[in-house]
Order: structure tokens, then C-alpha cells, then sequence
């Protein structure tokens, strides 16, 4: 397997290897040139993610910044919108459904890394050069999704469609489809219902 079979299907890979430097690098200068393009330039930004994000689907709307580490390995459907400070780090595979809407400073963090010191600090690979073990596992979250400001998701997280995740959770696991879901760690609370219809909250209008 090369560096980047290993990283993609979640094993230990060497983050030196040149084929997956040279793509981070590409997409962390098209992240900087994303983010230095006024939202009103919306050719010239559609124009940089076909290049950062090209798997994504009709009505993508980032605000910015944003920071991806490959950008390629994450896919996104019809109007997937995030608002400012998007960080994706996409070792292995970021899946989104449609309609899900990001609030600001999000983190959507696919790596992983060992518990023990002895495993985690560089070392000096056979060849002679320094490096480290890393790895990493996918996310995937559903159709019709919301979720709030602040939220970390880490890898191996599936988040199922029209869920909820509510303010500074961090999401770790499984939430299953159509729950409101929040804390530290991130747990289902309770099933979003038909009463929960924007339509039966009078004092709003």
C-alpha cells in the first residue's frame, strides 16, 4: 500500500511522504487564497474550491476561513453551509449529507493519536529522516443536519441524519437519526418530534 492507501483506510502512515505533502500544501495555499478572496468575488471563490473542495455538491457556501488539510478527501452535498472558522482535517474520508448547516468555529478532526508518549513523538524512520505514526478514522454526517457553534467531531463519529448537535459538544461515536444531541462527551438527549415545529412556537411571530 502506498502512504496514502495506509492514511485513507484509517492505518499507521508516514505524514512525510511526499506524495501527501505536496497535496497539504496545495490545499493549505488554496485555503489562504480562499481566504483572502472578499465574499463578494463569488467566481473567483468558486473558482478556488473546484480546485480545494471539488467534491462538493450545488449551493456550497463557506464563509471563512476556512483550513482543510487535503480538502479532496472531504465530500459535501447540496447546500452544505458553513459559517466562519471552519477547520476540516481529513486524513481519512469527511462525508456530509445534504442540507447541513455549520455554525461558526467547527471542527471537523479525522486523526487520531496514541495514548502513549513512546508512540506518539517523532522518530527516526530506517531511511534516517524524522517523522511520526499517525492515523486516523472517517466521519460521516447525515442529511439535514445542524450543527452549532463550537463543536468538535472526531474521527470515527457518525452523526446520522436530521440531528441536532447542540453548542461546544464533542462528538465522539454514534448519534442516531433525527436527535438533539449535546455535552461533553456529546450524548442523544431526546428524539426531535413533529412538536418541536417551528409553526406551534406562537410567541416567535
Amino acid at each position: 500500500m502506498t502512504e496514502k492507501e495506509k492514511m485513507l483506510a484509517g492505518k499507521i502512515y508516514d505524514p512525510t511522504d511526499n506524495e501527501l505533502l505536496t497535496q497539504r500544501r496545495r490545499a493549505h495555499a488554496l485555503c489562504m487564497k480562499y481566504n483572502a478572496t472578499p465574499e463578494t468575488r463569488i467566481n473567483k471563490r468558486e473558482k478556488i474550491l473546484d480546485g480545494l473542495l471539488p467534491n462538493r455538491g450545488e449551493g456550497t457556501y463557506l464563509q471563512g476561513p476556512v483550513q482543510f488539510d487535503y480538502g479532496v478527501y472531504t465530500k459535501v452535498g447540496k447546500n452544505f453551509y458553513a459559517n466562519f472558522n471552519l477547520t476540516v482535517l481529513d486524513v481519512c474520508p469527511v462525508t456530509v449529507g445534504d442540507n447541513v448547516f455549520l455554525g461558526p468555529n467547527v471542527s471537523i478532526l479525522t486523526p487520531l493519536h496514541p495514548l502513549r508518549y513512546e508512540d506518539r513523538n517523532p522518530y527516526t524512520h530506517e531511511k534516517g529522516y524524522t517523522t511520526d505514526r499517525e492515523y486516523g478514522a472517517p466521519i460521516t454526517i447525515g442529511d439535514n443536519c445542524w450543527i452549532a457553534g463550537n463543536v468538535t467531531i472526531l474521527g470515527g463519529a457518525k452523526i446520522g441524519s436530521g440531528c441536532v448537535i447542540g453548542a461546544g459538544s464533542v462528538v465522539k461515536g454514534e448519534i442516531p437519526d433525527n436527535y438533539l444531541a449535546y455535552g461533553v462527551p456529546c450524548k442523544p438527549v431526546r428524539k426531535i418530534t413533529a412538536k418541536d415545529a417551528l409553526e406551534l412556537k406562537k410567541e416567535l411571530f
